[in-house]
């Protein structure tokens, strides 16, 4: 299989977040057939609910955030079963939707390809809706991100963090 460009965000509420994330950027280089290609910067954000039309909010500490760039030889459903196994060594759990989590990775995009099934949807069906994903893709790939995308998350709180100097 040829190699595909895909996007994928980072994040993480529970632990040491940043650590979680920056480790997670290292090894989505390391999954077979895959190269890590850009790494966005990280950015802090509140926990959102996954569906922003209700009344309820996500609860728990903030989020640290990225979105990160990989060339793949993997098909998208394996690249999401790496991604999984990923976040389970990083103790992820899934108690209820929308809980804290120490690693949530999520295929934004897989080249140009569209899915729909029960395990994956392709282009992530929420990722226009969610600064926390509109702007750091937009700093590593501004031509996938147009500025009225960006402008109807622009309500939404966001902010880049320093590098760290250690």
């Amino acid at each position: 299989m040829a190699e595909v460009t895909a996007y994928i965000a980072i994040g993480a509420n529970l632990g040491q977040a940043q650590r979680s994330v920056q480790q997670a950027m290292q090894a989505l280089g390391q999954l077979p057939l895959t190269q890590l290609l850009k790494c966005s910067s990280l950015y802090r954000t509140a926990p959102m609910a996954s569906d922003p039309s209700q009344p309820t909010s996500a609860t728990g500490p903030d989020y640290i955030n990225a979105v990160a760039a990989i060339a793949t030889g993997l098909t998208a459903p394996d690249l999401l079963l790496h991604l999984q196994a990923l976040e389970l060594a990083a103790g992820r759990e899934r108690p209820y939707p929308d809980a804290p989590r120490t690693l949530d990775l999520d295929i934004l995009l897989y080249g140009s390809a569209q899915m729909d099934s029960a395990q994956l949807v392709i282009p992530h069906p929420r990722m226009a809706q969610r600064a926390f994903v509109l702007v750091p893709l937009a700093e590593i790939a501004p031509a996938l991100v147009s500025a009225a995308q960006l402008a109807a998350v622009a309500h939404q709180s966001i902010e880049k963090l320093l590098p760290s100097t250690s």
